[in-house]
């Protein structure tokens, strides 16, 4: 991806768009370090800036760019993002991991663990191949939906480090994330103990074979667990390169063995090994072992279920060293998902081909072997010359899949590479552990959720390594290594990692379910209610597993939830559960809006873009009242808003009758918005107190929609100077502006009567829009000309969500130098791509500040002409004089100044005109007038040219200079 293009100074924008402006371009810089809305991103103007009277700067000769930190979006000692802190020596470049070695190994070697080789040819035995197939099938079902929903909410933004946690705290907010963290950091830490005790009794055991036991068994097990801990914590201290180069060495050890016992299977078997029960490649062991043969306490589907799942597990081992991966929304998905299926293909070939060699009794005597068709002979083996009937009846047989836990190593082409192969894989998950349990509980501990576990948040070196964590893990770890009989904790491991899974399921549904608009990921291959099932499974199989561990995980999640609850922390990371309040709350007041008032209740009295819409009386406006709610809908507020001019004593009973018939009609409509009047003395004043006053709480609208004022040149003057005061008083009170204009005007009350019975509104006949209507494969363009924050794109982006503009392709057009259009167009799809809005096709406009043609200028002077002074460029005590009475006028300096950017609307509109003529929709950033510099007349001239002779609807977009879209997750 390209790195921050510094697009943004102000003589690019002069050699850009002709004139010089306090405006920028979209640039990385202006979102990059920001936590979302609210920043008004580094270099980018205010609106304050951008509009305001500007005071004489007498410093500076008369320019309009007064501050240089706002004009170039730099300072003037040069790009601060490429260099980074001034004055200060950059910090070492930290190691970071690619998909394969920072995630596809690291996972691949976590789920691989002594089940493979010890358990899985005996569960094998038990439930034949087929229901093997299908434990293995079913548990690779939930690991995969988990990977996916991982995959999903990792590309949602930037992932720092603290991996799982990190995720769910911040699409769940800290209530879940924390509990689940504190938990999720505690079961890695036992699960380095439990790893590293089956690697101890690995070891035990052979000792035992030599009679060379250190101590006692027990004891031995104490011994080795302890030494092997404090190595691994050696090399996890070392620095994360080191602990990388372990794994691949581990990595290779278990590729070793099993193309070893691949080999092995394919050898003749020696009389030996078919004394244990081993034929090579035979259809009749095969059919033999297709089917289940359960035998013992464990002999069930569910209790082999519950020995082979944890198995499965360890899919969150890459996710949880995130911040030392190079890219994780890349690598997390691919490298997941990769050892998912490679685990999964090595599972299934594994039983399969075990269940093809090997019968399920043998005594491992030689004597056993007897001339082929002997009777008294039973079983299999007897057609291959070998009598097993007697230990077989008995129940007494060493050997065979069902009895001995070594086949694996038996049917090898060499027996100890197996062993290597065991103690690669023990190692080499304890190591994952204990290098995810610190990473995880650091990034707990700096969010300081919990009281007294701050001091563990410290890190060191270029990588920021949790030290102290290490030594805490550590001294857990060997706790529990200590106890030497882990069989009690190892259920309460599987429970606490499934607790993970159901949450992290459940995190990627409820931002899906909840349509939050910053729920945006790249990875596009989940499904919300996969997810769910994922999470429902999850909990099941806890159950199914140990019921008493499940309920003890649920107790402590509860516990640690409640604290968090209580305590309030003071964080605010835009998560899906604020955005579930929310939509929950606008839904409820919504919905008591459809309830008729009852003496008993009576109550007078991470969001989407909240929109205060001037409809008017809502039906003589459908169509932007079909705009806003389409975007709207079900995800943030629509207000409409209606101004009754007029003496309040005449307007009052007028508005108590109208108000409720409009209610009914945007019901009718399926519009989810509410209505709302004012009775002022004029349209201006009246929009002043809706700007003021509307909205509840954090139900407060932060845009303001409007329909294009049509006749503003044949309208008394005072109402063209108000319309444009209203904008400027939406840019005074900190709103974006969404101004809408369509060739066949937004007006429909001639059609209608005026004065028709408000009672009747509802039974009215609806008006039909082009809202309304399947748009199909046309497209939506958009021309992000400055940079406003991002709400040009937002509102584009949320209507093309909808199923109408589903199939509509998204274009985005930024300005641009002929010279360097390459390098703007890399940089902005980088920017896009971080946004992760699926705008893939970008056009840069070179020829933005090319001379319109001289017909067109001609149209645009003849246009404001009716509204010049034509004062012959006098001294400016001699305008006021003259324009005493009608400020809308513009004297011939006005004109002269304002040139440059009038001829650009002129120039912009032949560009729309090229590209945009068969769009659906088109959306451009609002060009802002400057209080004092910009008559009225001027500006609506400008807005008028921009727009004219365009067939589709057009979107005139400004938002209040702060960020409306980020790439980080919080």
């Amino acid at each position: 991806s390209a790195q921050p293009t510094h697009l943004s100074g102000s003589t690019l924008c002069t050699r850009t768009f002709g004139y010089n402006t306090v405006d920028v371009v979209p640039a990385y810089e202006h979102y990059a370090n920001t936590k979302g809305v609210g920043d008004a991103g580094k270099g980018r103007p205010s609106l304050a800036d951008l509009h305001s009277i500007l005071k004489p700067d007498p410093g500076r000769l008369r320019t309009p760019v007064s501050d240089p930190q706002r004009s170039n979006g730099l300072p003037e000692a040069g790009p601060e993002e490429a260099a980074g802190e001034p004055g200060r020596a950059p910090a070492p470049e930290p190691v970071r991991f690619g998909w394969v070695k920072g995630v596809m190994i690291r996972c691949m070697l976590n789920i691989w663990g002594v089940i493979l080789y010890l358990r899985l040819p005996w569960i094998t035995a038990q439930a034949g191949i087929a229901l093997t197939w299908l434990i293995i099938l079913m548990s690779v079902t939930v690991t995969t939906i988990t990977g996916l929903s991982i995959s999903a909410i990792s590309t949602n933004g930037k992932v720092k480090s603290g991996g799982t946690y990190f995720l769910i705290s911040r699409s769940l907010g800290p209530e879940l994330g924390g509990s689940i963290g504190l938990i999720f950091a505690f079961a890695n830490a036992v699960a380095v103990a439990m790893h590293t005790v089956g690697f101890a009794e690995t070891v035990r055991d052979l000792l035992q074979e030599h009679n060379s036991l250190i101590v006692d068994p027990t004891n031995d097990i104490r011994i080795i667990g302890v030494v092997t801990v404090t190595v691994l914590l050696g090399i996890s201290l070392a620095g994360m390169e080191w602990e990388a180069k372990a794994q691949i060495l581990f990595f290779l050890v278990i590729l070793v063995s099993f193309i070893n016992y691949l080999v092995g299977t394919v050898i003749p078997a020696t009389a030996e090994k078919q004394a244990k029960g081993f034929f090579s490649y035979r259809a009749d062991i095969f059919a033999q072992n297709f089917v289940p043969s359960w035998r013992g306490p464990e002999g069930s589907f569910f209790g082999l279920f519950s020995i082979f799942f944890p198995s499965a597990t360890g899919i969150l081992a890459g996710a949880n060293i995130s911040g030392d991966l190079k890219d994780p929304a890349v690598a997390i998905p691919k490298g997941t998902l990769m050892a998912i299926f490679w685990t999964t293909v090595s599972y299934l070939v594994l039983s399969a081909t075990i269940g093809s060699c090997v019968v399920r009794d043998a005594s491992g005597s030689l004597n056993d072997s007897v001339a082929v068709g002997s009777p008294g002979c039973e079983g299999l083996a007897c057609g291959f010359g070998w009598n097993f009937t007697a230990c077989a009846q008995r129940q007494s047989c060493r050997y065979g899949l069902s009895n001995y836990y070594q086949s694996m190593s038996m049917v090898s082409g060499f027996g100890p590479l197996i062993t290597a192969g065991i103690f690669g894989a023990t190692l080499s998950s304890a190591l994952a552990c204990l290098v995810s349990a610190p990473k995880v509980f650091q990034c707990l501990c700096r969010d300081q959720l919990y009281p007294l576990i701050g001091f563990f948040g410290k890190g060191y070196g270029r990588n920021s390594e949790p030290i102290r964590g290490y030594m805490l893990t550590y001294v857990i770890a060997v706790g529990f290594i200590l106890i030497a009989e882990l069989n009690a904790i190892a259920p309460i491991i599987s429970n606490f990692f499934l607790c993970s899974y159901a949450l992290i399921n459940f995190s990627c549904f409820h931002a899906s379910i909840t349509n939050c608009p910053g729920w945006r990921p790249s990875f596009r291959y989940y499904s919300k209610w996969a997810a769910l099932f994922g999470a429902a499974i999850s909990v099941v199989i806890m159950f199914l597993l140990t019921w008493w561990a499940a309920l003890v995980a649920f107790g402590i999640v509860i516990f640690l939830l409640g604290y968090v609850l209580y305590k309030k922390p003071d964080v605010n990371w835009g998560s899906s559960m604020q955005a579930s309040s929310y939509n929950m709350a606008l839904n409820y007041s919504v919905g008591l809006s459809e309830v008729d008032e009852h003496i008993k209740n009576y109550r007078q009295g991470r969001l989407g873009p909240q929109c205060l819409v001037l409809t008017g009386p809502p039906n003589f406006r459908p169509a932007l009242v079909d705009f806003v709610g389409t975007f709207t809908k079900n995800l943030s507020l629509m207000l409409c808003g209606n101004v009754l001019i007029g003496p309040r004593k005449q307007k009052m009973p007028e508005s108590r009758l109208t108000a409720d018939g409009h209610t009914k009609w945007l019901m009718k409509r399926k519009i989810k918005a509410f209505y709302t009047d004012v009775v002022a003395e004029d349209l201006r004043s009246g929009v002043q107190m809706l700007i003021q006053a509307a909205g509840l709480g954090k139900m407060r609208p932060n845009i303001l929609a409007l329909g294009y004022k049509r006749n503003w040149r044949t309208a008394s003057p005072q109402s063209l100077e108000d319309y444009v005061g209203i904008l400027h008083d939406a840019f005074d009170f900190k709103y974006g502006v969404c101004l809408m204009r369509m060739k066949e005007g937004l007006n429909v009350s001639r059609v209608m009567q005026a004065h028709a019975d408000p009672t009747a509104l509802a039974s009215e006949q609806q008006a039909s829009t082009i809202f309304q209507s399947e748009q199909g494969k046309k497209t939506i363009d958009i021309y992000w000309l400055f940079d406003d924050g991002g709400l040009t794109l937002l509102i584009p982006y949320l209507l093309g969500r909808k199923k109408r503009w589903g199939k509509c392709k998204i274009r985005v057009f930024v300005g641009g130098q002929i010279n360097r259009m390459d390098e703007e167009r890399k940089a902005i799809v980088s920017l896009l791509s971080k946004f992760r809005l699926g705008f893939h096709e970008v056009h840069i406009l070179p020829d933005i500040n090319q001379k319109p043609r001289p017909e067109h200028v001609k149209r645009f002077e003849d246009l404001i002409a009716p509204f010049r002074l034509n004062d012959g460029f006098k001294d400016e005590a001699t305008v006021n004089e003259m324009r005493q009475g009608c400020p809308w006028k513009i004297s011939d300096e006005e004109v002269d100044k304002n040139r440059a950017k009038s001829l650009r609307q002129v120039r912009l509109n032949e560009i729309l005109l090229d590209y945009s003529r068969d769009a659906a929709l088109v959306a451009i950033t609002l060009p802002i007038g400057r209080k004092g510099r910009c008559p009225s007349s001027l500006y609506m001239a400008w807005l008028e040219t921009l727009s004219q002779d365009l067939r589709p609807p057009v979107i005139l977009t400004r938002g209040n200079q702060e960020n409306v879209l980020t790439f980080y997750c919080q």
